[in-house]
C-alpha cells in the first residue's frame, strides 16, 4: 500500500454542548476535499480520541467512511492504553472499511522496547490490516525506537511510520535505514519540506484542518519540481505551524478552522480556549495562509 500526498489528521467537531458536530464535520471535510486532500486520518491526537468514548469513536470513524469516495485513502486512529483495547479499535476499523490504522504507542504506560515490539505485533497477529507506526515522543513519553522498527521492518503489513518527533536527524535516520521497507510519513509539519526531500511522499497533517489549500499546494509544487517555489511556500507556512507547535495546537487548529469560516467548536475539558493574545497571534500567522 502506497502513501501519498495530504491526508489531514482530523479534528473532531463538537457544539455547545459537546456532542460531536455532524454538520459541522461534513462542512469541513467538504472544504478539505475541495482543498484536493487524499484521504482521511480521524481519530488520532488532533481528534481528541483520548477525549472520547469509545461508541463515539465509532460515530466518527463510520462517519468519515462514508463520507470517503473512492480513491481517497482511510488510516484509523485505533490507539487504546492496553493491547486488547487497540485490538478491538482495531477490528472495528477492519469492519468498517479501512485501508489502515495508526498506532502511536499505548499512552501512559511507557512500555519497553520489547514490550512495545510485542504490543505491535500482538495487534497485526490478531487483525489483518496496514499498520502505520506514529511516534510521537513529546505527547506520548517515549519514542519508536530503531530497536522497535528494526524488529517490525520486514512485516508486510507494517506500511510506514509517521514521525513527530521534530527531528531532521532522525527522519533521515527513518529514510536512510528503511529505505524500500518502511516509508517516511511526514509529521513534524514546520520542517515537512525538509521530510518530502528526504523521500516523504505522504504527510499526515494535523495543520491541513485550517490550511489545506496552502499544504496541498505546498505537495503539489514539490512534487512538480518547483523547489525554489516550494521553499518560499514552506516559508509562508512556517510562521504559523511554529505557532502551532509552542502549545495548544488542537485548540489553535480549531480556532483556525473558525478563521477559515469552516468553525468546529472549542475542545473538550480539561483543554480550555485560547486567551485574546493567543488568538491574536495565530490569527496574525495565519494572515497570509488565509489569503493563499
Amino acid at each position: 500500500m502506497k502513501l501519498s500526498g495530504v491526508m489531514p489528521a482530523l479534528v473532531t467537531p463538537f457544539d455547545q454542548d459537546g456532542n460531536i458536530d455532524f454538520d459541522a464535520f461534513e462542512k469541513h471535510l467538504t472544504n478539505l476535499r475541495a482543498a484536493g486532500v487524499s484521504g482521511w486520518v480521524p481519530c488520532g491526537s488532533s481528534g481528541e480520541y483520548n477525549f472520547m468514548s469509545d461508541a463515539e469513536r465509532e460515530e466518527v470513524l463510520k462517519f468519515v467512511k462514508d463520507f470517503a469516495i473512492d480513491g481517497e485513502t482511510l488510516i484509523a486512529g485505533t490507539n487504546a492504553p492496553h493491547t486488547k483495547g487497540v485490538i478491538a479499535n482495531t477490528a472495528r476499523a477492519k469492519e468498517l472499511g479501512y485501508d489502515a490504522v495508526l498506532l502511536a504507542t499505548p499512552f501512559y504506560t511507557k512500555p519497553t522496547d520489547a514490550e512495545l515490539l510485542n504490543h505491535f505485533k500482538t495487534v497485526l497477529d490478531a487483525v489483518d490490516i496496514n499498520l502505520v507506526l506514529y511516534s510521537y515522543p513529546d505527547k506520548d513519553g517515549i519514542e519508536i525506537s530503531y530497536d522497535v522498527m528494526d524488529g517490525l521492518a520486514d512485516h508486510p503489513r507494517v506500511i510506514g511510520i509517521k514521525e513527530s518527533s521534530g527531528s531532521l536527524q532522525r527522519a533521515i535516520g527513518i529514510a536512510t535505514r528503511y529505505e524500500n521497507r518502511i516509508q517516511l510519513v511526514s509529521g513534524s509539519d514546520d520542517i515537512a519540506l525538509d521530510f518530502m526531500f528526504w523521500g516523504a511522499e505522504s504527510w499526515i497533517c494535523g495543520p491541513a484542518n485550517c490550511m489545506a489549500k496552502a499544504v496541498c499546494d505546498l505537495d503539489r509544487t514539490y512534487k512538480a519540481g518547483d523547489l525554489e517555489k516550494a521553499k518560499q511556500q514552506m516559508a509562508t507556512l512556517y510562521k504559523a505551524m511554529n505557532i502551532l507547535e509552542s502549545g495548544k495546537f488542537v485548540q489553535k487548529l480549531k480556532y483556525g478552522c473558525e478563521l477559515q469560516g469552516t468553525p468546529v467548536g472549542e475542545c473538550r475539558a480539561p483543554l480550555g480556549p485560547l486567551t485574546d493574545t493567543e488568538k491574536a497571534d495565530f490569527r496574525a500567522a495565519m494572515e497570509p495562509i488565509l489569503n493563499w
